[in-house]
């Protein structure tokens, strides 16, 4: 028993001595590999790594309504870039004052992208990324004398010559860190550009691809040391967006407006298509894809004349005259007086203890009824019916149904839905009563009352499709970036629909038919291509030598609505007085019935595009 005892005895010692021996031996290679090797392994994981790069995908391109003519595409460009925690600082001044030189970039737009240089970020900064492949050569063989950059090739936008339509295609630039703070979850780095304005921004989603990858091991050289081949995950492009503007139309308008401040919408009444929008003074969406991008868009911010506002549909103005046919369609449905009554207009009338002069017909028209009230463009006459007949009730019930005081729903960003005061609306606002002067002024559209040119566009479609108003758009289809098969057409949608009767619209149209041939546009209105009808207008701004100047308009006449268009200019008073507007309209008519370009209507029709001085009456 004591000799087993002493074997159990061993045996536990020996057992003991082993895992002594065991946690000793674990315990000395432990320190080895953390203390006495660490520099060594430090070096190796350095070394060999797993390096992911990422491919960016191409943006969806954006075409004009014949899918053809490329307005927004992209072109393989290099992107420069620092990673700070590789720059010493040191060197940071030499480094950046040669990129400056290279890339022909101030130092202080490459400095003001850097961190302060006491922080160690990991992450790399894009200080370029439009850079030439010289530069970029130029970098890659003294890569020695530039510790810390980088350079990858990555789709950058490529606009064409969009003139005005760059207010409406808009521009892409470099996510800020509130929208990353929104976006990441979408697979946006900070090294994305994203649309800021226009199209690009209404339709980012569709327009942003999704990125590729590509993984391999690397050396600290970053040499390929993969035994596999590399994981790559292609990258997929965005949608094609195929626009409803037509690019000739486009041009013909923009040709007819000129360098006059204002716009001019073309619109298909049908379908609620947008074929041109025009604004002036507008930008150029290639100084957003420079270097000096933010310096551009500064100067483009504190310009006075706004060419970054849309005037088509993120201004709003007096509508004046062209606000009449409102006030006609009220006549014509309910009979608030009779259309065969007159009133007489002896140009000028005292009310509330001011003078009221009709602007067309100083020594006045006379006994004038509605039809002819409508061509003349009558301001006693409304001002008498609004007032005593209609009411402000009503003129607003029938500025709603038209679609005044609310955005038409355009998918532009930054839509300015005007302004229709109420009695309520002038006692919250100012805390005064509304008055009978208040209303005559609503009547022939000033005061208080604001509308955009889409609007107006609108009221306009309202009446030539008998009551009903489809939603404006500029995105036709959606295709896919590379097949170009259909993904998505866009249907028209119906925004309103009046309960105003048939006959109503008919007898409307045909008034507006006669402000052409009997009316105040009989003038100006000239073509003989097509039979037009439509409204003028002179909008007041408180001056005695310059007005707006409005036209809206349809045609052709006699065609059926799928068939017919819409036109609305509209010339701000900011301009000389020419009263521009209408023969801006008769020019884009006559050019596009005719197969003409702007130059060649415009000689058709007598007039001269620019610095032309023309005579009319107001109204």
């Amino acid at each position: 028993m004591a000799v087993l005892k002493k074997k159990i005895t061993r045996r536990i010692r020996i057992l003991r001595i082993l895992i002594v021996a065991l946690v000793a031996i674990y315990s000395i290679n432990l320190f080895s590999m953390q203390i006495l090797r660490k520099k060594l392994f430090v070096s190796e994981a350095e070394r060999i790594s797993i390096q992911s790069t990422r491919i960016p995908a191409p943006r969806g391109e954006i075409y004009d309504r014949s899918g053809s003519t490329l307005l927004a595409g992209n072109i393989e460009a290099y992107s420069v870039y620092i990673t700070p925690s590789e720059l010493p600082s040191s060197k940071r001044k030499t480094v950046v004052d040669n990129l400056a030189k290279l890339l022909n970039m101030a130092t202080e737009d490459i400095e003001s992208k850097l961190p302060d240089p006491d922080s160690y970020s990991y992450g790399r900064v894009a200080i370029a990324k439009n850079a030439s492949l010289a530069a970029v050569t130029e970098i890659a063989a003294r890569i020695d004398e530039f510790p810390g950059v980088s350079w990858t090739s990555k789709p950058l936008r490529d606009y064409a010559d969009l003139g005005s339509l760059s207010n409406v295609v808009g521009y892409v630039g470099n996510i800020t860190r509130d929208e990353y703070k929104l976006l990441y979850n979408k697979g946006y780095t900070l090294e994305d550009l994203t649309g800021k304005a226009g199209i690009e921004l209404t339709y980012e989603d569709l327009l942003k691809g999704q990125d590729g990858w590509v993984s391999k091991a690397v050396d600290v050289h970053g040499k390929d040391i993969s035994s596999n081949a590399a994981k790559i995950q292609a990258p997929i492009a965005g949608k094609r967006l195929v626009l409803s503007i037509d690019s000739n139309i486009q041009k013909i308008a923009e040709d007819a407006l000129g360098k006059r401040q204002g716009s001019i919408v073309v619109l298909k009444p049908a379908t609620g298509e947008v074929l041109a929008m025009v604004t002036y003074p507008y930008y150029d969406s290639r100084v957003f894809m420079s270097d000096n991008a933010g310096r551009a868009y500064l100067d483009l911010l504190n310009n006075p004349q706004k060419p970054m506002l849309n005037r088509a549909y993120q201004s709003s103005y007096p509508p004046a005259s062209t606000f009449k046919t409102i006030l006609t369609a009220s006549i014509l449905e309910e009979g608030f007086i009779s259309t065969d009554k007159t009133i007489y207009c002896p140009g000028e009338i005292v009310y509330g203890g001011r003078s009221w002069s009709c602007w067309v017909k100083r020594p006045g028209h006379g006994p004038i009824a509605l039809e002819n009230a409508l061509a003349q463009s009558c301001d006693i006459y409304y001002w008498t019916v609004g007032r005593d007949y209609i009411g402000v009730e009503n003129i607003v019930s029938y500025a709603q149904d038209f679609g005044y005081g609310k955005d038409t729903g355009v998918d532009l960003p930054g839509e300015n839905e005007g302004l229709l005061p109420t009695p309520s609306w002038k006692e919250e606002k100012y805390n005064e009563p509304w008055t009978p002067g208040d209303t005559m002024n609503l009547s022939i559209g000033q005061g208080y009352m604001l509308a955009s040119p889409l609007q107006v566009a609108n009221m306009m479609a309202m009446i030539v499709n008998d009551g009903v108003i489809y939603k404006p758009h500029v995105l036709k289809e959606v295709r896919d970036p590379g097949t170009g098969a259909l993904i998505n057409e866009i249907q028209p949608e119906v925004l309103h629909k009046s309960t105003i009767s048939p006959k109503t619209f008919d007898t409307l149209r045909s008034y507006l038919r006669n402000v052409i041939v009997n009316g105040t546009a009989k003038v100006p209105i000239s073509t003989k291509v097509i039979q037009i009808a439509g409204k003028t207008g002179t909008g007041e701004i408180g001056l005695r030598d310059r007005w707006h100047s409005w036209f809206v308009s349809f045609g052709p006449y006699d065609a059926p609505p799928k068939d017919q268009i819409v036109v609305v200019t509209m010339i701000e008073a900011s301009n000389p007085w020419e009263w521009w507007g209408p023969y801006a309209a008769n020019v884009i008519y006559q050019a596009m019935y005719a197969g003409q370009n702007a130059q060649e209507a415009a000689h058709t029709v007598g007039v001269r595009l620019e610095g032309a001085s023309v005579s009319g009456r107001r109204e």
